[in-house]
């Protein structure tokens, strides 16, 4: 396969629960430059599982520069601190240690969520907002991404708050919605409850909701009733990719 990798384009890896994603990426657009690959993900999820993947990706592509990987869990520095939906092998490893060690290519490695966040104030539907943005992801946790005159604050896990007894997440994830068996409505009520908590500590200008459930927004958004304007993501599955590819490219 000719070579994918040159100047001007970024490469994005998304790694999911169910399958590992990746697409070199036109950072000027945010979109691809080729049709994505996935794989599906391997169980166990090791690392050194789950990094020859992120290799077959990049080799399939030819891709041989730095690119952008997203990780469901807090990475500080590329080091994996949590394991909430992964293997708990995970927790210390160097990040981009093990990729380029693995892969031979410098990696950036970043949470999921702060990569889809990025995606969507540049490209989505926050685009070039220059305000507090927090983009929210519900699915089976509730991932957060704050970002902030264009700028991403990294890490910032508001599923995790403390409201009412419970973990957030535990209560108002979509996964909660189901295993509750909420209708919209009642689900939506909880969701109020949470981000108006939320509102109230941050003060976003804008509040944008992904995951799995933000395609089916028109049955419960207009049930969520909080101050802050609050909108359905826009970029959907590809955000991890673009986030990923965007801020290894230094955009």
């Amino acid at each position: 396969m000719a070579k994918k990798h040159h100047k001007g384009l970024g490469f994005g890896i998304d790694i999911g629960g169910s399958g590992i994603k990746g697409a070199p990426v036109e950072p000027d657009t945010g979109r691809f430059a080729d049709e994505r690959l996935r794989i599906p993900t391997p169980h166990p999820a090791t690392p050194d599982a789950v990094a020859d993947v992120v290799g077959q990706v990049l080799d399939h592509f030819s891709w041989d520069g730095r690119f952008g990987c997203t990780f469901p869990a807090v990475v500080q520095h590329g080091v994996v601190r949590t394991a909430a939906n992964v293997d708990d092998r995970w927790i210390g490893v160097d990040a981009h240690d093990l990729f380029r060690s693995k892969t031979g290519r410098k990696a950036l490695v970043v949470n999921d969520a702060d990569a889809a966040g990025l995606a969507e104030v540049r490209f989505g539907a926050a685009h070039d907002h220059s305000g507090v943005v927090l983009v929210s992801t519900l699915g089976t946790g509730i991932g957060s991404a704050l970002v902030v005159g264009g700028a991403l604050w990294p890490n910032a896990e508001l599923g995790h708050l403390e409201i009412d007894g419970y973990d957030a997440e535990s209560r108002a994830a979509d996964s909660a919605r189901e295993r509750d068996g909420l209708d919209w409505e009642e689900w939506a009520q909880r969701l109020t409850r949470y981000y108006s908590r939320v509102e109230a500590l941050l003060w976003p200008d804008l509040i944008v909701v992904g995951g799995g459930v933000s395609k089916k927004a028109a049955k419960w958004l207009p049930h969520v009733h909080i101050r802050t304007p609050i909108v359905p993501a826009a970029l959907l599955n590809d955000a991890g990719i673009i986030g990923a590819a965007l801020l290894a490219a230094g955009h």
